[in-house]
C-alpha cells in the first residue's frame, strides 16, 4: 500500500503521511524499550527455570521429558509456539530468549496494524500504555497464553477495521484469529463475538463473516478432536473445563481482580491484601477513562470513524467478563487482552487532548506527567514481581535436583501436590490422585511405583498419604517439601 493510498482510504494519517520523511519511529521504540527491560530486568530472574503453567505448556512437545497432565480448559497454542525450541535445547534461558524476541516482533506488528487507522503517534502511544504494565513485561519471556491473546487481539480487531478497504486484511484477520485460538479457544469466543454482530449489522463488512468463522473453525480443530478423544465430546470437555476452574458461574470477582492487580500472579483462593493501593488508580480509572475516549470520540466522528474506539471498547469489555464475572479467582494476566484493546481508545483520545492543548502548556504537562507516573509505578513493581516469580520457580528446580541426587531419574515418578513442575525439572512422569491435575488412581500409582523410582511431595507441615506411611522420609533442602520413597 503506497503512501498516497494510505492518504485516501485513512484520514486520520493524512497530517502524519505529509512528513513521512522526517517521521521518528516511535513504535520501533517503543518495541526495542520492552525487549530491553524484559533483558534486564525479567530474564536475569527467571532466565533457569519455569512456572508451573510453563512445565505443562513446554512439556507437551519435549522429546527429553514425558508430557505433563493437560488439564480440559488449555488449548495447545503455546506448545505448538514452544516446541520448535524445546526440541532443540533444554535450556530454559534458550526459551526465555526466544520469547523475548517473538513477544517484541508481535507487539509490534499488532501495533503497526493500526499505524494506517490512527496514526504512528498515537499506535505508539498505545504500544507503550500496554508494554509498560509490568504484567506484560513479566508474560513477554513467559510460556503462557495470555499475552498473545492480547496482541492477537489487538492486531484482529485491526485488521477487521482494515477489511472493507484492504482485501489481503480479511486474510490476515482470519490467520490471526486462528492462531488465538489455538492459544486459547475461550478468548478467540469472547473476542468474535462483537467482531460477528458488527459484522453482519453493517453490510460493508459481511464479507469479513466466512474469514471470522473459518478462523474460528480452523482454529478450535484440535481442541475438539482432543474433547472426543480424551473427554468425551464438546460438552463433556466444557464441564470438565467448569469444573477444572472452580464452576464457571455468576461470582462478581472485579475486587479479587483489583486486589491482585499488584500480584500474587495466581490469587486462588484470593485472600491476600492489597498492596501498594496507590498504584491501582489507574484501574479504578479504567472506566471514567473509557468513558472520555468515547466523548472525545463521538466528538471528532466526522473527521474518524466512531468504530475506531467503540469496536476496541467492546472487545475489551467481552473479553474481560468471564475473568471478572465467570470466575472465582483472579491473575493479573487474564486482563492483559482487555488492557492491549484499551490502549488503543485511550491512546487515541490522549493524543487527541494534546493536540487541542497544544498551546496551553499545562494541558500537555498534565497527559505526560500522568503517562509518566504510570510507567515509573509499573517500573517499581516489576523487579519485586519477577523476584518473587524466581524464587517460586527455582524451589521446583531445587527440588528436582535434590529427588535425582536421592536416586530419581528418568524413568521415574512424583506425585503430590507440587509434583507437576518437579517432574518436568526432574526429568519424570507426573501424576495427581486429587484436585484439577487427577491423572491416576490410587491403584494405579502403587503399580507404578513397583515398575520405576518414585516418589511422593508433601508439605512441610503435612503428614505423608496413607499409602506411603511405611515409605522413605527425606527432606528437600531450600524447598518446602518433604519426599517419601517407596522401601
Amino acid at each position: 500500500m503506497t503512501a498516497g493510498t494510505a492518504v485516501e482510504r485513512y484520514p486520520a494519517v493524512r497530517v502524519a503521511d505529509r512528513h513521512r520523511r522526517r517521521r521518528t519511529p516511535w513504535l520501533t521504540l517503543v518495541a526495542c524499550a520492552y525487549a530491553v527491560v524484559q533483558l534486564v530486568l525479567v530474564v536475569p530472574r527467571t532466565g533457569h527455570a519455569l512456572g508451573w503453567d510453563e512445565s505443562v505448556y513446554v512439556s507437551q512437545f519435549d522429546p527429553r521429558t514425558p508430557a505433563a497432565y493437560f488439564s480440559a480448559p488449555r488449548s495447545r497454542g503455546l506448545s505448538y509456539l514452544t516446541a520448535p525450541v524445546v526440541a532443540l535445547t533444554d535450556s530454559v534461558l534458550a526459551l526465555r530468549l526466544t520469547l523475548v524476541v517473538l513477544s517484541t516482533t508481535a507487539l509490534y506488528c499488532a501495533y503497526r496494524t493500526w499505524r494506517p487507522l490512527l496514526g504512528d503517534t498515537t499506535a505508539a502511544l498505545a504500544a507503550l500504555l500496554f508494554a509498560g504494565l509490568w504484567s506484560a513485561q513479566l508474560a513477554g519471556s513467559q510460556a503462557m497464553p495470555n499475552l498473545w491473546v492480547a496482541l492477537g487481539a489487538v492486531a484482529a480487531v485491526g485488521w477487521f477495521l482494515r477489511a472493507p478497504r484492504e482485501p489481503r486484511a480479511r486474510w490476515w484477520l482470519a490467520a490471526i484469529l486462528l492462531g488465538i485460538t489455538l492459544v486459547r479457544l475461550p478468548d478467540a469466543g469472547w473476542l468474535a463475538l462483537p467482531l460477528l454482530v458488527t459484522a453482519l449489522w453493517f453490510r460493508a463488512r459481511r464479507h469479513t463473516v466466512p474469514f471470522l468463522l473459518g478462523g474460528l473453525v480452523l482454529g478450535a480443530t484440535p481442541w475438539v478432536v482432543e474433547a472426543q478423544l480424551r473427554f468425551g465430546g464438546v460438552t463433556g470437555r466444557l464441564h470438565r473445563s467448569s469444573a477444572t476452574e472452580g464452576g464457571m458461574s455468576w461470582h462478581i470477582n472485579t475486587g479479587n481482580a483489583w486486589r491482585s492487580l499488584n500480584g500474587p500472579q495466581l490469587c486462588r483462593p484470593c485472600h491476600v491484601p492489597l498492596t501498594h493501593p496507590e498504584l491501582t488508580l489507574w484501574w479504578l480509572a479504567l472506566p471514567l477513562l473509557a468513558a472520555v475516549a468515547l466523548l472525545v470520540a463521538a466528538h471528532d466522528r466526522r473527521t474518524r470513524p466512531l468504530t475506531l474506539t467503540t469496536l476496541p471498547l467492546l472487545c475489551a469489555c467481552t473479553l474481560s467478563f468471564p475473568y471478572l464475572f465467570l470466575l472465582g479467582y483472579s491473575a493479573p494476566r487474564f486482563l492483559l487482552p482487555a488492557y492491549a484493546l484499551l490502549s488503543l481508545p485511550l491512546a487515541a483520545s490522549a493524543v487527541r487532548v494534546l493536540a487541542a492543548g497544544r498551546r496551553t502548556w499545562p494541558v500537555t504537562a498534565a497527559v505526560v506527567v500522568v503517562v509518566c507516573l504510570q510507567l515509573v509505578g509499573q517500573a517499581v513493581l516489576l523487579p519485586g514481581i519477577s523476584a518473587r516469580a524466581a524464587v517460586v520457580s527455582q524451589r521446583y528446580r531445587t527440588a528436582a535436583h535434590a529427588l535425582n541426587s536421592l536416586g530419581l531419574r528418568p524413568p521415574c515418578l512424583i506425585t503430590g501436590r507440587s509434583a507437576l513442575p518437579v517432574a518436568y525439572a526432574a526429568g519424570c512422569t507426573s501424576a495427581e490422585l486429587h484436585g484439577n491435575n487427577r491423572s491416576l488412581t490410587r491403584g494405579a500409582l502403587l503399580d507404578r511405583t513397583r515398575l520405576m523410582p518414585a516418589a511422593v511431595l508433601v508439605p512441610r507441615e503435612h503428614r505423608q498419604p496413607r499409602y506411603a506411611r511405611h515409605w522413605i522420609r527425606h527432606r528437600l533442602p531450600g524447598t518446602p517439601w518433604t519426599a517419601y520413597t517407596p522401601r
